[in-house]
């Protein structure tokens, strides 16, 4: 937590920080040129934000693009914020945002964690429905090559379509796939709201990655779930599950035991 601080102290780093959260997953180009900063500047700001875990990367083509990684700064605020106070504060800073500055929508949420496990154990972890029904009460069907569909079970409703489907598999480096329809029944089995779940199902399919690297004894994990429309309710939502999953998941890898399952 020390290391995130002192990231966030410099008032040039928060400006890239402040960049990549008005538009995540740019290239160091984009981010010296939207600054009006030395490219040698940039990089080497950009090394203590990745040190302290607040920016993470991943290589598309030839290009290295910079994500936001909101891990460390919702520790921070595990830690002195009140369980029963977060509602009030979030609305707070989200009414101050809106006054500040008009901010651009986003269209991917981008989340990395540290587990101490190996890639093996990390990628059975997200494929085998024995794992994944502990962390997450889901389970999938799928033999996980590019291309194969994916059955989804979740709350006793199995979800099955046609553009449900493993888009990459690398193990245990990459796994990418479709998220699953917002069908009726997945909608009754959440009790979710009839309006709310068919905008859900009007918006475009989305689509989620975990990338996996070793560092060490530990395994850096970076999901990004992205696809979405400016404005997307999805999106919301998902922003505010994906965290939960996760923790449930390092907690499975890390002491045996995921965090309880909360459904709906």
């Amino acid at each position: 937590m020390d290391e995130v601080f002192r990231a966030l102290a410099d008032p040039s780093r928060r400006r890239l920080l402040d960049s990549l959260n008005e538009r995540d997953g740019q290239t160091l180009r984009e981010l010296c040129a939207g600054l009006d900063m030395a490219r040698q500047s940039v990089s080497k700001h950009l090394a203590v934000l990745e040190a302290a875990n607040l920016v993470t990367t991943a290589r598309r083509g030839r290009e290295k693009l910079h994500h936001l990684n909101a891990e460390p700064v919702n520790a921070i605020a595990d830690r002195w914020i009140k369980r029963y106070d977060r509602g009030r504060v979030q609305a707070l800073a989200d009414l101050k945002r809106a006054l500040e500055q008009p901010m651009a929508a986003p269209t991917e949420f981008t989340y990395t964690t540290y587990i101490a496990t190996t890639p093996e154990k990390l990628w059975q972890a997200l494929t085998d429905p024995a794992f994944t029904r502990r962390y997450w009460g889901v389970e999938f069907t799928s033999d996980w090559t590019a291309g194969t569909p994916m059955t989804w079970v979740e709350n006793g409703v199995t979800i099955t379509d046609p553009e449900q489907v493993v888009l990459e598999s690398d193990p245990p480096r990459r796994l990418s796939y479709t998220w699953h329809t917002i069908s009726d029944e997945w909608r009754d089995s959440h009790d979710f709201d009839h309006e709310v779940a068919a905008r859900f199902a009007a918006e475009p399919r989305s689509r989620v990655s975990f990338e996996i690297e070793q560092l060490g004894e530990r395994v850096r994990l970076t999901v990004v779930h992205g696809g979405f429309e400016p404005g997307s309710e999805l999106l919301a939502g998902v922003t505010h599950g994906w965290p939960e999953i996760i923790a449930s998941l390092k907690s499975l890898l890390e002491t045996g035991t995921g965090l309880p399952v909360r459904q709906g």
